[in-house]
């Protein structure tokens, strides 16, 4: 059982290993020890931009940081790009509204990224953006629950913001490693009170809310929303989902359609240069983390207050695309049944010859 303490001090941990990184150096484009020299080193000679206002459909959690902390500090302006975010709830609705013609950019998580993309849309993933650390996934419970272990989960309605999707995905694996079969554990559908109000998804800005007006019994929230109901609701954490075989797990990418890719190839490569750097600083300065969501527009937007941005959980901001990391999400999702048929990720990557990611990392992933 995870407790406040632990994550408390997995915050502490993280910041501490975040000095001793950026005062260290890692990369070969990033070099400087303060943020105002890595601004200054930020690449911009990729050609005239096609596009220069990009619609931004991007999860408000802690997983987005590196966008986040390139938003606040300007590497999108410095880039030549204006870029008008939204909060999107899933990353089923975003690619919907990409389709459309309504995003030009998207961040969400894998399975549902994925599960698009072995249908048949052709969508591309451009850049990894997470992986997920101790503290950043956990399941909760509200004070004086009869569920104090995983399976009392039996029965139950726990949870998620999105049907079949990454904490779902995360959920049913961890029960299976304790012995708890999925389909033993109830998940929200769009007939439930839970998810029904919100169109069939629970966002996560009202998990916390409808956890505490018992409509589910236990509820799966990233960060920062994980630390906003220990503190604002007093949820009490069940199980924290970085253990065993979702230990170091990817959650969340960016994403684009394959003909925007290739309408905009100057804008998309502007795009990722400032990401990029927003991921190198978002990995190593955790003081940029907390400043770039305490100054976002408001909760549903993302906004933390001090308070919650002092204790909140990072991730791992990787640069660039790893190939066998992201192709672990479609196996998993296949040995739980979320794919009939086994995927294979390469066929919705970022060709490598499209961006240089080693600029921007000693090791380019």
């Amino acid at each position: 059982m995870a407790s406040k303490s632990i994550r408390r001090r997995v915050a502490c941990a993280a910041a501490l290993t975040a000095v001793a990184t950026l005062a260290g150096g890692c990369s070969s484009v990033i070099s400087g020890t303060t943020v105002s020299s890595i601004k200054n080193n930020l690449p911009t000679s990729y050609g005239a931009p096609e596009k220069t206002t990009l619609n931004v459909g991007v999860v408000p959690a802690m997983d987005s940081a590196g966008f986040f902390v390139a938003m606040n500090l300007g590497l999108f302006t410095k880039e030549g790009l204006t870029i008008n975010y939204t909060p999107t709830v899933s990353s089923e609705s975003a690619v919907t509204a990409q389709l459309a013609g309504n995003l030009d950019i998207s961040a969400g998580n894998y399975v549902s990224y994925i599960h698009e993309a072995a249908a048949g849309k052709p969508i591309e993933l451009v850049s990894e953006g997470s992986i997920m650390q101790p503290g950043s996934q956990v399941i909760y419970t509200m004070p004086g629950s009869k569920i104090t272990t995983l399976r009392g989960l039996e029965g139950q309605l726990l949870g998620v913001n999105a049907p079949q999707n990454i904490d779902y995905l995360l959920d049913v694996t961890v029960l299976a490693e304790n012995g708890i079969k999925t389909k033993a554990v109830k998940f929200p559908t769009a007939k439930d009170a839970a998810s029904a109000a919100y169109g069939g998804q629970i966002p996560f800005p009202f998990m916390a809310g409808v956890l505490e007006k018992k409509q589910i019994a236990a509820a799966t929230m990233p960060e920062p929303f994980a630390s906003e109901a220990e503190q604002e609701y007093g949820a009490v954490p069940l199980a924290d989902l970085d253990q065993g075989a979702t230990a170091n797990f990817p959650i969340e990418g960016y994403v684009v359609t394959k003909a925007w890719a290739a309408r905009y190839p100057n804008t998309l490569k502007r795009f990722l240069a400032a990401l990029s750097v927003g991921q190198e600083i978002a990995d190593t300065d955790r003081s940029e983390v907390e400043t770039a969501f305490e100054t976002l527009k408001n909760p549903q937007y993302g906004q933390v207050s001090p308070a919650i941005a002092a204790v909140m959980a990072l991730n791992t901001y990787p640069i660039g695309i790893d190939k066998s990391r992201i192709q672990r999400v479609a196996d998993v999702m296949y040995e739980f049944g979320l794919l009939k048929t086994k995927y294979q990720v390469a066929n919705m990557l970022l060709p490598s010859s499209a961006f240089n990611f080693a600029r921007f990392s000693s090791t380019g992933s």
